[in-house]
């Protein structure tokens, strides 16, 4: 039974509070279970939301070559992804306000359009770092984006449907599916280009260091509250991106409906998300790390995965 509009306008604003309030906590796990494994005292789960305080109270300094882009970009990428929660399975299974807007395609669509914005806007600051970070972001988004969106058309070619609600109740109701070659082949690809996308891949140097300064250098220019922004974004995209990931391809389980069943979905996600913060967490210490102009390698893999997932759903049918 299709839930009802009081279920649908509860289960928006709690997937889009949950969005919110709850994608610095998981970026905070990350860190001190990393620091943990290291052997560090490493810093409190609260950080980031200690980080966002201290910067929204802090002076904006912007340079004197600054347009108006460089001030508001920030804003409208916050804004972006904001839309993208209202629109994939963030923490509710049965959709929501906008599902029928947008799909797949446009939800990878709508997160190219923020990357874009925010490189964009960062360049007009006129800084050699930041063309440095640019630069180098991309060489590496040409494959990214096409391993992005040749995951989105594998699933739809697997499903028979580009709708994120419909592929969750597809796979989650057909364990033969699961796995399959396709899928998991799939499955693996998404999982690779979200340890890129969020920063969690093992690179040499990370951070503001000469051979590290990818993602951070765009941010370079900015402080006070458009950095505070920017960051609060890049964590919602990542809690947005690893929960497609935990909801389509890998535990699409265990989610219910309802009211009530919005809020024990929190609690279910909150599980996935430490099973996901684990395994990566993992994955960052263990793993040698790759030296910079390694990471065409690791997407190309990625992005041959993909493809050969395509491959074998249209040779299996």
């Amino acid at each position: 039974m299709a839930p009802n509009e009081a279920q649908v306008i509860v289960s928006t604003i709690t997937q889009v509070i949950i969005v919110i309030l709850l994608s610095p906590l998981y970026q905070g796990i990350y860190d001190r279970g990393k620091a943990i494994i290291e052997g560090r005292k490493g810093p409190s789960v609260l950080q980031p939301y200690y980080d966002i305080i201290k910067l929204l109270r802090k002076e904006t300094v912007i340079s004197n070559n600054s347009l108006s882009l460089f001030v508001y970009a920030p804003y409208i990428v916050f804004g972006i992804y904001l839309l993208i929660s209202f629109v994939i399975p963030v923490v509710y299974p049965v959709p929501i306000l906008l599902t029928p807007t947008v799909d797949f395609l446009g939800g990878a669509l709508l997160f190219s359009l923020a990357a874009f914005i925010k490189i964009i806007a960062s360049l007009e600051s006129g800084s050699n770092f930041v063309a440095l970070g640019v630069s180098r972001i991309l060489s590496f988004t040409f494959l990214s984006e096409a391993t992005l969106i040749t995951v989105f058309f594998g699933v739809a070619l697997i499903t028979g449907t580009n709708n994120p609600y419909v592929t969750l109740d597809y796979v989650s109701q057909s364990l033969s599916h699961y796995f399959q070659l396709d899928h998991i082949f799939v499955s693996i690809s998404f999982f690779m280009l979200w340890l890129f996308e969020t920063g969690k891949l093992p690179v040499e140097s990370p951070g503001l260091s000469e051979m590290g300064m990818i993602d951070d250098g765009v941010l370079y220019e900015y402080s006070g509250k458009l950095l505070a922004i920017l960051k609060w974004g890049s964590y919602i995209k990542q809690y947005l991106l690893g929960s497609v990931l935990l909801n389509v391809f890998i535990f699409p389980w265990f989610l219910q409906v309802g009211i009530i069943g919005s809020l024990i979905d929190v609690a279910v996600m909150f599980g996935k998300w430490l099973l996901l913060i684990l395994i990566s967490v993992i994955i960052n210490t263990t793993l040698a790390k790759l030296r910079l102009f390694k990471v065409q390698d690791y997407l190309a893999v990625a992005f041959l995965l993909s493809l050969l997932s395509l491959t074998l759903t249209v040779l299996l049918g």
